[in-house]
């Protein structure tokens, strides 16, 4: 690693850490939700552009982020709207805490279970991987995979860790929260529901975007329950 990219992981992860909670890219170039490019780079619009012309930022940015996701000093998952998203630790066990997530209070469907089950057994695992071993391949079981794997991602039953390549582009290698953060999954479970809640609102701000939808989630998935 340069010394460069290992100047820009260490203000990723002080960012991380002072704001609780950030994308890894900006949604159209808002402020809001804020973002690690953002942080890198204050004053300039992220272009999607992927070619020659491209922002070399953009893709060295996502090559960080792959870094940042195995350094353990923080914890990423696809979570806000289904997109990369950085935790600091402290926020993710209260997350967990105040989602019930840890404490056995947010009931899973059937395939979700099974697909848990599997990363408990297992992790980390690639895309493929488990699609393999859920038997679970192929274009026509794609939704049902999708829809297992969205409650698993919103609850932060699942973490990302690191990349794989075992297709044509690197699949993200996910793992079981609860195997990969065994600490930080404990330390949620002696954590108070309502102690959780205000300890998020204290770091993120009541107003904070990703408070608001930690709070819709919550809603989303234990009216699904009934």
């Amino acid at each position: 690693m340069t010394k460069s990219s290992s100047a820009k992981l260490n203000k990723m992860i002080d960012a991380i850490n002072r704001r609780g909670c950030l994308l890894v890219y900006p949604l159209q170039n808002r402020q809001e939700p804020a973002s690690l490019w953002s942080t890198l780079y204050p004053r300039t619009k992220m272009r999607w552009e992927w070619d020659v012309d491209g922002d070399d930022r953009v893709g060295e940015l996502w090559r960080l982020r792959e870094e940042l996701s195995r350094s353990d000093k923080v914890v990423y998952s696809k979570w806000y709207q289904g997109r990369a998203t950085f935790f600091s630790k402290s926020v993710f066990i209260n997350l967990l805490a105040f989602l019930g997530t840890s404490k056995g209070l947010l009931s899973l469907s059937r395939t979700s279970q099974e697909a848990l089950d599997s990363f408990l057994l297992d992790s980390p695992q690639s895309t493929k991987l488990i699609k393999e071993n859920l038997g679970w391949q192929g274009k026509l079981m794609e939704s049902h995979f999708n829809r297992a794997m969205k409650p698993l991602w919103n609850g932060l039953f699942l973490v990302g860790y690191g990349e794989e390549d075992d297709s044509s582009f690197p699949s993200l290698r996910m793992a079981a929260t609860q195997n990969l953060f065994e600490e930080l999954w404990l330390s949620s479970q002696e954590v108070d529901i309502l102690v959780a809640e205000k300890k998020l609102i204290e770091i993120l701000g009541e107003d904070n975007l990703f408070w608001k939808y930690a709070q819709r989630v919550k809603q989303r998935m234990l009216r699904d329950q009934l």
